[in-house]
């Protein structure tokens, strides 16, 4: 069986258990060319001063809504000009979810990473076929698995040919409506190979929380985002907008644009400590 890569390097950003991490940021769906395009500008200045390696995040379809009526993003033709624009123009790489084995193919001509969303982190179909894409393959683990078995994610991707993943923690469910993070699993998942990911915006969702959307306690991300810093991560996963309170999707857990400096400047200098730099 092919072991997963203890490294995944992507246009100026890395991702190993052992090095600086490396962040993943931007808006939760992307709802409009300019909006995306603005927060990339904005991450890859604020990561550029700070050393910081950066890959650039936006849904083109949040696909689980918690209701009919949810706002879901601007599609796959819309978005993947913006992706390849935003490639260009700001040298980063990008990552997207997939939901289904067909929209793989084509995400991955230009994408650099695919995300596997926490739902279907066992369908086999749609993991194989992120795999067969050759880009990097980024498994959220669903909140109902155990951290152990993730190993049985990543076997998909590598069995079918790819080395190239990353696993992402963001939390499991614990009752209703509520997320717990347990720090453990970050060490556990780390004993596959795979660079692992904390993501500290999604674990501080409540799935359903607001009755027709979820909710969020987004005054706990940075504590999250510390402790798992100081556990010891390959990168961070952080949704951020300018303005929250008004975002289409995942508003209470995103972190504003404007304290996103302070913010990753302390996780640095934290995961310098932590890591011995």
């Amino acid at each position: 069986m092919l072991a997963p890569n203890s490294t995944i390097r992507l246009r100026g950003a890395e991702f190993a258990q052992d090095k600086p991490f490396s962040l993943i940021a931007g808006p939760c769906q992307m709802e409009s060319r300019d909006h995306a395009v603005m927060i990339a500008e904005r991450m890859k200045r604020i990561t550029g001063d700070l050393g910081i390696g950066y890959v650039f995040k936006a849904s083109f379809d949040k696909a689980n809504r918690t209701s009919r009526e949810g706002r879901r993003g601007i599609g796959l033709e819309g978005a993947l000009p913006v992706f390849e624009e935003i490639q260009a123009q700001f040298d980063v790489a990008v990552l997207t979810d997939v939901h289904t084995a067909e929209q793989c193919e084509p995400v991955g001509e230009i994408c650099d990473v695919l995300q596997i969303p926490a739902f279907l982190s066992r369908q086999t179909d749609l993991l194989v076929a992120a795999a067969h894409t050759g880009r990097v393959v980024n498994i959220k683990k669903g909140q109902f698995l155990a951290p152990w078995d993730m190993r049985h994610a990543i076997d998909k991707v590598t069995g079918s040919g790819n080395a190239n993943v990353l696993l992402t923690e963001r939390g499991s469910s614990f009752g209703y409506n509520t997320l717990v993070s347990d720090f453990r699993a970050l060490p556990i998942m780390a004993e596959t190979g795979a660079p692992v990911v904390f993501d500290a915006t999604h674990s501080v969702q409540q799935p359903g929380g607001q009755g027709g959307s979820s909710g969020g306690e987004r005054r706990f991300v940075a504590t999250l985002a510390r402790a798992a810093v100081a556990v010891g991560v390959g990168g961070l996963f952080i949704e951020t907008h300018e303005d929250p309170d008004n975002a289409p999707s995942d508003g209470p857990n995103m972190v504003a644009l404007d304290d996103m400096s302070e913010l990753l400047k302390r996780l640095r200098d934290l995961d310098a400590v932590a890591k011995g730099f």
